[in-house]
């Protein structure tokens, strides 16, 4: 049964679900807290790389293992432990990798919060428990990330949006990573997709992008201009959109199936 939680904000509530023992998934508007007795075993959010873009994009493990390991336990929430018992992943890498990854989603997923927030009992990840991290000790180190962030430029969305780089801008020496970071800055790449393609973690590469943003290299893009309304002819000069008549006929075969 899902709980819809309108009162209080995530921090609060995870800190309600850490004193009740509480074990399954608290969903906010940009992640998911996996938790087990109160402790929180895994994060995910769609602004940052999850575990397994972490570990094939770096090379720590080959995509068809972690897809192999996927579909041996992933039935059985035990993908960590498949990684480890198959030989393609030692304990300590599994359990730094994965602890860089929660922290990463964990950030967004309070920094980014809504009003809106779920509470899913029982409710389990299918990577498997790996290390719980007390909610006290996710919340702290969430608080402590957007402090720094906030000292090195204080514009939050630089982390979710597509980031351009600035015209005329001209990049000084500066440190290779910093470099990197840069060069993937292409006007569609939001801070995730970027750390994703550097095989970073999303942490790391917000850093380096604040600062580029505060030494004046980088920006969030503009939107994209608003599709054009054409007027109807015989509709008194009346907006209308153009149909897609391929999808009105696709529509109209279901109908007709129906």
């Amino acid at each position: 049964m899902i709980t819809a939680c309108t009162d209080g904000t995530a921090s609060q509530l995870l800190g309600t679900l850490a004193a009740d023992h509480a074990t399954g998934a608290l969903s906010t508007e940009s992640g998911v807290f996996y938790l087990s007795a109160g402790r929180v075993v895994h994060v995910e959010s769609a602004y940052s790389p999850d575990l397994g873009d972490l570990l094939t994009r770096s090379g720590a493990v080959a995509p068809a293992g972690w897809w192999d390991a996927v579909e041996r336990a992933g039935a059985a929430h035990g993908v960590g432990r498949q990684l480890v018992d198959s030989g393609r992943l030692t304990t300590g890498a599994l359990e730094l990798c994965h602890l860089g990854a929660l922290f990463d989603a964990a950030y967004f997923a309070l920094a980014h919060d809504g009003a809106t927030l779920r509470f899913r009992p029982g409710a389990a990840h299918w990577l498997g428990a790996v290390r719980p991290v007390p909610v006290a000790t996710v919340l702290g180190e969430s608080r402590r990330r957007r402090d720094l962030l906030h000292r090195i430029w204080p514009d939050p969305a630089v982390d979710t949006a597509p980031l351009t780089r600035v015209p005329g801008g001209r990049p000084a020496e500066r440190p290779p990573r910093r470099a990197h970071t840069l060069a993937q800055v292409e006007g569609a790449r939001t801070a995730a997709q970027i750390a994703a393609a550097l095989a970073h973690r999303t942490f790391h590469t917000l850093v380096e992008l604040r600062r580029l943003a505060a030494g004046g290299l980088v920006t969030p893009a503009p939107p994209p201009p608003a599709t054009p309304v054409h007027a109807a002819p015989d509709a008194g000069g009346a907006a209308w959109d153009e149909p897609d008549t391929a999808l009105l006929r696709r529509l109209l075969d279901a109908l007709e199936a129906l």
